[in-house]
């Protein structure tokens, strides 16, 4: 079930090669208890967006080479780095929490953005959705991508900050790029999270832009 104004949470990439794997904890090279506190802050997420009845959207990723395009393949035989969450592999499957019965699962890949998973964007507008609050990995690559293309396309957006977690760059400053270019409100799981921002009016919907606008 979607809130009545159009909320949904929507768990970014909350899968083993990101979050349990070697590789993934050798990558990570900040605290890793920063690691651990995301991925225990977007279950607890997921059991709060149950209870209140707000629909819980699941985005994972897969990196197959058949995939990749041509210039993922070449930074990737550039920096040594191997395909992660390969299709049926353990790496691919969610960590931690799992879509329950109903529950849309989309899927990435080889890209960062879930905009670009298929049926994502549709079934947004099917359901009505207008704000989205953002969980899972990493805050800094497939989280601030699908933040990007939301804000562009008009919809709300709100980051669970004990729910996500930077990879490569500074978290503060991850997160204070999105409020300053998103307009998105950066908070933890507390009841005002769940509640779509006052708009000051009824914009079309945003599914039901052509195109992205600066």
């Amino acid at each position: 079930m979607t809130a009545g104004d159009g909320t949904a949470l929507v768990v970014v990439d909350l899968q083993n090669d990101f979050c349990a794997s070697p590789a993934a904890r050798a990558r990570f090279a900040h605290d890793p208890a920063a690691l651990d506190a995301a991925v225990t802050g977007s279950v607890r997420a997921v059991a709060t967006a149950r209870t209140r009845g707000v629909e819980v959207v699941f985005v994972r990723f897969t990196g197959d080479p058949e995939h990749q395009g041509a210039s993922w393949r070449r930074r990737d035989r550039t920096r040594g780095k191997r395909p992660k969450c390969l299709e049926g592999s353990w790496g691919a499957r969610f960590h931690a929490v799992a879509p329950a019965p109903g529950e849309r699962v989309f899927t990435k890949r080889a890209c960062f953005d879930a905009f670009l998973g298929e049926g994502f964007a549709e079934h947004l507008a099917e359901r009505g959705v207008r704000h989205l609050v953002l969980a899972g990995l990493y805050a800094d690559v497939c989280v601030d991508s699908t933040a990007r293309t939301a804000f562009q396309k008009g919809f709300h957006i709100t980051v669970l900050t004990d729910c996500t977690a930077a990879l490569h760059l500074p978290y503060d400053a991850v997160l204070g790029f999105m409020r300053v270019v998103y307009g998105a409100r950066t908070t933890t799981d507390d009841p005002d999270a769940w509640t779509a921002p006052d708009h000051g009016g009824t914009p079309p919907h945003p599914a039901a832009q052509s195109r992205d606008t600066p």
